[in-house]
């Protein structure tokens, strides 16, 4: 499945990464979980002490596991954890602490049956819901824990799949809906005019307008608690080397441009695009902080709770997910930011550890303020949430959910696939080029050559995994009976 133009000539190094022309490089073990979705196990309680680290005076823990894709997080008025699984279709609830034992009282299913639910917000008693191509509400009592009704969509026909195909969804102070669309591509330009912009909509869905564009993919945006900006991640595109382009964190204003994809942070042209629109690189707007390249900064969220110290009080917690394309491994951690009146602006690293060298044991995705002035983190390398505490050692507990989609270790032998099947999914690997990505010798871009499926998947899995591929693999449009022979074919080819 062909996801960038990139040279064929590559070997594997001893570092773990696919070297190739113009200093171009893919990690191997993070793009398998990039393009495959494979978690690995979670840390354990002695080996979490042992490895995060976070500034003197505060903690961590392992505040509950076995969340498959775990991914945004939003905290509600009564102090609970809600969580998005994309892949599942599945939102859950992480009950508060009441009885005070040092980790939730329990993990249930809220909602299912979802189209990649990705961005979460709540207001005026209901939750609204970033999915693959709409936005839903639904009634929430957050007091009470209760669903009421089923989802409606109040926009739908949002652009879809692509490399960036999630969907975050913010009520402003303003109390209307921010919506941030990501790119379909690297880099191109788009047909569709919503794609890489920050969009704004009235509570009920209408009167959609772009505030914001050349936002390559800003996964998440958040309001300052004093100023009430409003500041937004951005991914730096792909393929131009290790250390270029930076990521960005921007100020986001109304009708302002941010590059994407004819010039790259700080304001310089970019080498494919830069010439077709110097008028575009001219009008860019220069990100108010800049991020090592291709660190993925995810979440953000400005910190307003009451238990850190003060030099963290309006600080921006920011969740860099970590490298795909470089060299030596770079992010996988949780940065404080703080942005400065005077446009000034400083990093410092806040909870780390989750990379030693080529080791990776997380993946940070999402950042939240509980309501006790805790931290949450979301790690979907691991499916776990993570819990950072000021001034008191947290009992080493952990919850771990019983509503997973079960232990891939498990898995039955499949039953024997019929030839019309095998033919289709046949037929569906060379539609989508498969082989440009996934078979060695034949590949333009080996990202991740395919074996062993079957120790890891069976039809139903890998079927769910292919309606929600993990970025920067791209969603590629099939029905279900599509994706269950395409299932098929691979895992008789690739068992």
């Amino acid at each position: 499945m062909t996801l960038f133009l990139i040279a064929s000539v590559w070997l594997f190094t001893r570092t773990g990464v696919v070297e190739l022309p113009g200093g171009m490089v893919v990690d191997v073990a993070i793009a398998k979980h990039a393009l495959m979705g494979a978690e690995i196990k979670a840390m354990t309680g002695d080996a979490i002490q042992g490895r995060l680290k976070l500034p003197p005076g505060f903690a961590v823990q392992e505040w509950a596991t076995g969340i498959p894709n775990a991914r945004m997080l939003y905290v509600t008025q009564a102090g609970d954890l809600l969580v998005t699984s994309p892949r599942s279709g599945e939102i859950r609830l992480i009950e508060r602490d009441a009885n005070r034992d040092g980790s939730p009282d329990g993990i249930r299913l809220l909602l299912k049956g979802l189209d990649r639910p990705h961005g979460l917000d709540w207001h005026n008693g209901w939750l609204y819901i970033g999915e693959g191509d709409a936005i839903s509400r639904v009634r929430f009592d957050p007091k009470d824990r209760l669903i009421t009704g089923s989802p409606e969509r109040i926009i739908s026909d949002l652009p879809n799949g692509g490399n960036h195909w999630t969907k975050t969804v913010r009520v402003g102070p303003d109390d209307k809906l921010y919506v941030s669309i990501g790119s379909s591509c690297n880099v191109c330009e788009e047909e569709d005019v919503r794609r890489a912009t920050m969009m704004r909509f009235e509570l009920d869905g209408s009167k959609g307008e772009i505030v914001a564009s050349g936002l390559r993919n800003s996964v998440d945006f958040d309001w300052h608690p004093e100023t009430g900006q409003l500041f937004a991640t951005d991914n730096g595109r792909d393929l131009l080397g290790d250390d270029f382009p930076p990521c960005e964190i921007n100020f986001i204003e109304e009708g302002g441009f941010y590059g994407w994809p004819y010039a790259n942070a700080p304001n310089l042209p970019d080498p494919d695009f830069g010439g077709r629109d110097p008028e575009k690189v001219a009008l860019t707007t220069p990100p108010v902080h800049n991020l090592p390249a291709h660190t993925a900064p995810l979440g953000i969220a400005f910190y307003d709770g009451g238990s850190f110290p003060s030099e963290y009080q309006n600080a921006a917690f920011v969740a860099l997910h970590g490298s795909w394309n470089r060299r030596e491994k770079q992010g996988y951690e949780v940065l404080a930011v703080h942005l400065n009146e005077d446009g000034t602006s400083t990093a410092d690293p806040f909870l780390t550890g989750f990379q030693i060298g080529d080791d990776v044991s997380g993946r940070p995705v999402s950042v939240a303020v509980g309501k006790s002035g805790e931290l949450f983190v979301s790690d979907d390398y691991t499916g776990t949430i993570y819990r950072v505490t000021y001034g008191s050692t947290p009992l080493a507990s952990t919850f771990r959910s019983h509503v997973g989609s079960g232990d891939k270790a498990a898995l039955v032998e499949s039953a024997p696939v019929s030839e019309l099947a095998m033919s289709s999914g046949r037929d569906l690997w060379r539609k989508f080029s498969c082989e440009s990505c996934h078979v060695e010798g034949n590949a333009v871009t080996p990202i991740k050559p395919l074996a062993s499926l079957s120790k890891r998947y069976d039809v139903a899995s890998l079927s769910q995994f292919l309606r929600v591929p993990q970025p920067p693999m791209p969603v590629f449009e099939m029905t279900d009976a599509e994706r269950k022979d395409l299932s098929s074919y691979l895992l008789n080819r690739f068992n």
